[in-house]
């Protein structure tokens, strides 16, 4: 259940590949080796910004699946990018829709080895912070080249472009950006206290402290990179704690740029859940959006960014409906319909639920990557005909219990003790 009004079965990598090519069936359009997704259903061009978003959203589908045909529109559309608005983009004023496309092409260039994909980020990186970083305010990056307001839509971003960069080049004057960057936003739109990430900072110096899904995302995402577990994981819990009603990502507008928001904020922070194995304090959270996502699907398999509500029929925008996309690449399937064990935090098959647990032997370690803490477990599902074997300490120490069946409550000694496990 996903709170009052949502009941959803959990998704499959079917499903995820299913809403990715019917996307693309109904938006996407390639020419000679040139590719972009439509402005809607109706037709049209996305414009600049969210035509980069969906060529992140075709590398999340990429690494999901290692599909040839995936990595093939990576080219495509990054060569459509640019026989669109050229190789050079200074010409944006916004130094942020910049630095979206800068991210798009890095990524492009590590999934394809395509080099002049990474010389476009780097020099169009390189032309933006030298206009967009200055000692104003302290440092960060302006917005736009009118300078009103430094923006976290536009410093988290460039954050993880400039880390990307230290990874492709490894100059590690991209790792000084990335981190001044870093540390100018964390100091001026972070509140340490609780995790919010503030939208930007006036010239005069005045907060909008309006909180955005996709700049939490990106604050998560150079955190993450640059090692910053712990304002990670305050970020991420401000989203999922606060900003989510009902577990469910914020329901922003339609029809604007609102659209593809959450689709960000999810693809940073599940790199972050999976870099740093916290499936057991996420992936549940996770799960649930990406199955309210796919449940608030039409019947052609496309939905839209607002997920307590049913998609409408009639032209949708392709923004709007790539949060749903990006959100089944990025979040790891359910798949229910594998065989395997299933632990539960509550007595009675209650609380959170672990992912799927084939045979084998799972140290602590295993079992965290699969969405079980430390002493968690109190009550289990077990297939037919197997034996699980639940262990006081890690690696198959201390006292163990055996299960051969479904069991509502695993007994008080068992109770909140698993470390390691066995199932055959």
């Amino acid at each position: 259940m996903l709170g009052s009004t949502i009941t959803a079965r959990a998704f499959s990598g079917t499903d995820a590949d299913t809403i990715f090519n019917d996307y693309n069936n109904a938006l996407y359009i390639v020419n000679s080796g040139n590719g972009y997704y439509k402005a809607d259903t109706g037709g049209g061009r996305t414009d600049f910004w969210k035509q980069a978003e969906e060529i992140e959203m075709i590398i999340d589908a990429y690494e999901r699946t290692g599909n040839s045909v995936y990595k093939g529109m990576i080219t495509e559309t990054i060569n459509g990018f640019i026989n669109n608005w050229t190789a050079t983009w200074t010409g944006n004023s916004f130094n942020d829709d910049i630095m979206w496309i800068c991210i798009a092409s890095a990524r492009g260039y590590q999934k394809t080895g395509n080099t002049y994909f990474r010389d476009r980020s780097k020099a169009n990186f390189d032309a933006v912070y030298s206009r967009a970083w200055d000692s104003a305010l302290g440092g960060g990056l302006w917005w736009t080249t009118g300078k009103t307001s430094k923006n976290a839509c536009v410093n988290g971003p460039g954050a993880i472009c400039a880390y990307l960069l230290y990874q492709i080049y490894g100059d590690s004057s991209y790792l000084t950006k990335a981190n001044n960057i870093y540390n100018w936003e964390r100091s001026k739109l972070f509140n340490a206290n609780n995790g919010q990430v503030y939208d930007h900072m006036n010239s005069d110096g005045s907060l909008s402290t309006t909180a955005l899904s996709y700049n939490s995302g990106t604050f998560v995402g150079m955190a993450n990179f640059l090692g910053q577990t712990a304002d990670a994981t305050l970020a991420t819990d401000y989203v999922k704690n606060t900003m989510c009603s009902g577990g469910i990502f914020p329901q922003y507008g339609t029809g604007g740029d609102a659209g593809g928001f959450d689709g960000i904020g999810i693809r940073w922070i599940a790199r972050f859940m999976k870099d740093h194995s916290l499936q057991s304090s996420y992936l549940s959270w996770l799960q649930s959006n990406a199955n309210a996502a796919w449940s608030r699907r039409r019947t052609d398999n496309l939905s839209w960014s607002r997920w307590k509500e049913q998609t409408p029929s009639g032209t949708q925008t392709s923004f709007d409906l790539s949060s749903s996309v990006v959100a089944l690449q990025v979040v790891p399937a359910d798949n229910t319909g594998e065989t395997g064990v299933t632990f539960y935090q509550d007595v009675s098959y209650g609380g959170s639920a672990s992912m799927k647990c084939a045979k084998g032997n799972y140290t602590l370690s295993q079992l965290n990557a699969k969405g079980v803490p430390n002493d968690w477990a109190s009550s289990l599902k077990v297939p037919s005909g197997w034996t699980v074997i639940m262990y006081q300490n890690d690696n198959f120490s201390g006292t163990s219990w055996t299960f051969t069946a479904d069991t509502s409550w695993v007994g008080a000694a068992a109770n909140d003790q698993m470390s390691s496990c066995k199932i055959q």
